[in-house]
């Protein structure tokens, strides 16, 4: 069966091969009514755009490349849910994939679906390439004329569009929280020291401490490897067993819990003199007993932003400017890891 293409949409609607072109592409341009008969039309007939063909006329494919560099992480997940509402509302296509944490993954991710494939990238960096420090792939991206959006873990010396959140500030007000509450012995565990919003929220951490007179304990900051996440309970309970805690603010939900869990093991009683706040406001840390305070990143917001930033630049609805950085604020969603503040 020969294949469907424009130039017999056209004809059988009696129109311009540019007007079947907007209306599949959802333009503005074209009346609904007409959008709808031809959309109609395309699908009922098993129309498919040919991509190379696309590429080669106009060097556009109406497809976005997303690299995420963990899709386990819930807040990654919602980043995604994000940029694929706003794509599929403005007409554009995604091709998604995983870098698990692989510099190389990520470079040969890249080169793939440089070759005419996506118009341009949204990304969140492999913890191998941030270590290794080369962008050098994300700079040859951008020197052809490729955009690209960085979300979350972004590298400062590269000059393209950002969408980060405040980790240093959202962390400040989640000490102060804590303090409000009674806590004074607060320890703060890391699973990603290494990289740089890790440090920012540790620094986030020591600056709470700093504005309510709290002098650092150095064995109350917990660097633990992600991949251990068997043994977080085995290597916290000796921590706890050895210092005076009575709060944590964890990086991640699950080393959150397992501190959770040594403390009531020790006795504790959560929240009455003990409280757990994490960041990412995930599915573990609703359905945690109790269930826990967390740091909302507002993954949805982010991906959502990164979206329409590129997307207005390859539709060219800004003129062109100077790369922008879009910081989404947090804020603290309280559950019952966490005392009230007294009224």
């Amino acid at each position: 069966m020969k294949r469907l293409t424009i130039k017999d949409i056209a004809k059988e609607f009696n129109v311009s091969i540019s007007t079947v072109s907007k209306a599949l592409n959802n333009s503005y341009e074209i009346s609904i009514s007409t959008k709808e008969k031809i959309q109609k039309f395309a699908k009922e007939n098993n129309y498919k755009p040919n991509f190379n063909a696309l590429s080669l006329k106009n060097r556009q494919t109406k497809t976005i490349g997303i690299i995420i560099p963990n899709m386990l992480n819930y807040f990654f997940a919602q980043v995604f849910k994000g940029i694929e509402k706003v794509a599929n509302d403005r007409g554009y296509k995604i091709i998604s994939c995983i870098s698990n944490e692989s510099y190389t993954k990520e470079v040969e991710t890249i080169e793939m679906l440089s070759n005419g494939i996506i118009d341009g990238f949204i990304l969140s960096l492999a913890e191998e390439t941030i270590l290794k420090n080369d962008f050098s792939h994300l700079q040859e991206m951008i020197n052809n004329d490729t955009p690209i959006v960085m979300f979350d873990r972004v590298a400062d010396d590269i000059d393209c569009d950002k969408v980060i959140t405040d980790d240093f500030i959202g962390t400040v007000n989640t000490v102060n929280h804590l303090v409000k509450t009674g806590s004074k012995n607060i320890a703060f565990i890391s699973t990603i020291s290494k990289l740089k919003i890790g440090e920012k929220r540790k620094h986030g951490y020591l600056k709470g401490l700093e504005e309510n007179n709290i002098t650092v304990n150095r064995n109350l900051i917990i660097d633990i490897l992600e991949d251990d996440y068997k043994e977080y309970e085995n290597i916290l309970t000796p921590i706890f067993d050895n210092n005076t805690i009575d709060a944590v603010i964890a990086t991640d939900e699950s080393s959150a819990i397992a501190a959770m869990k040594v403390a009531i093991k020790k006795g504790f009683k959560v929240p009455q003199n003990f409280s757990v706040i994490s960041f990412s406001n995930g599915i573990l840390a609703r359905h945690s007993s109790p269930k826990m305070t967390t740091v909302s990143q507002h993954g949805e917001i982010m991906g959502a932003t990164a979206a329409e930033i590129l997307i207005d630049k390859l539709d060219k609805k800004i003129t062109p400017e100077k790369p922008k950085t879009v910081v989404i604020k947090t804020n603290l969603v309280e559950r019952n890891s966490t005392k009230k503040f007294a009224l």
